[in-house]
């Protein structure tokens, strides 16, 4: 019961990663709050350890949605201690041909959500004595991959972002790290082995001879969202098994 008694909120929360970050926190004994734009995502169980369960409907690309998350997630759970801010979205193709209402969509969603949850959850993990602020980038945010250039860049400015954020919250006792999750074998990243064109190119890069599972990537998540992790701060954390590049 590593998180025992704690409260958090994941974003996109109910499916992926997201959703085994989670059930991981709820079996640790953390209550949760998972967010999705979907209501109907709402709709899944959870048995899996003594927390709690809540779903509340959100667009981070909204400061408003992400606002009204916070006040629920406080009013519901009776505070707030850890936000685990998962959401985003991946739209590939060439930079010299990508629409730019997918460029938009991936920078609005991955790293201006993140900026709206940090904000909005900031007066909230104030109040805790156990505040912690968990971002999402990926391994391709340092790595030359032709086609993902927006989500790429996304996840870039997410790791500046988490940097400079936890040294202007240290002083204020809120830990800011990020997961930097590699081949994983959930959300998106289960459709790689799908795509017979470049999936020879990945599948060589994998040290350990295996895509990662998501129960490693929210173990890595439990990690830093509990108290062995108390002097860690503006750290990415990269659960990949040793990419090849």
């Amino acid at each position: 019961m590593r998180l025992a008694g704690r409260k958090a909120v994941v974003t996109g929360g109910t499916k992926g990663l997201g959703r085994a970050v989670t059930e991981a926190f709820i079996r640790e004994g953390c209550d949760v709050v998972t967010a999705a734009r979907n209501a109907d995502e709402a709709e899944w169980e959870t048995s899996t350890g003594p927390g709690k369960h809540f779903f509340h409907p959100v667009d981070v690309r909204s400061r408003a949605s992400v606002d009204a998350l916070m006040e629920y997630a406080d009013r519901s759970l009776g505070g707030l201690d850890i936000v685990v801010a998962n959401a985003g979205v991946s739209r590939p193709g060439p930079a010299a041909t990508l629409a730019a209402e997918a460029w938009d969509e991936v920078i609005d969603t991955n790293i201006t959500g993140v900026f709206h949850c940090v904000q909005a959850a900031v007066p909230y993990l104030e109040r805790s004595d156990h505040a912690r602020l968990i971002t999402m980038s990926s391994v391709v945010a340092g790595q030359l991959t032709p086609g993902a250039s927006a989500y790429s860049s996304s996840k870039a400015a997410v790791e500046a972002f988490t940097r400079v954020c936890a040294a202007e919250l240290a002083s204020r006792d809120i830990t800011v790290n990020c997961l930097s999750p590699g081949l994983i074998d959930a959300g998106m990243g289960s459709l790689l082995p799908r795509n017979e064109k470049i999936w020879p190119h990945f599948e060589a890069k994998l040290a350990m001879g295996r895509m990662g599972r998501p129960e490693e990537v929210a173990d890595a998540a439990v990690f830093l969202a509990g108290t062995d992790s108390r002097y860690v701060n503006g750290h990415v954390l990269e659960v990949s098994g040793g990419l090849r590049w």
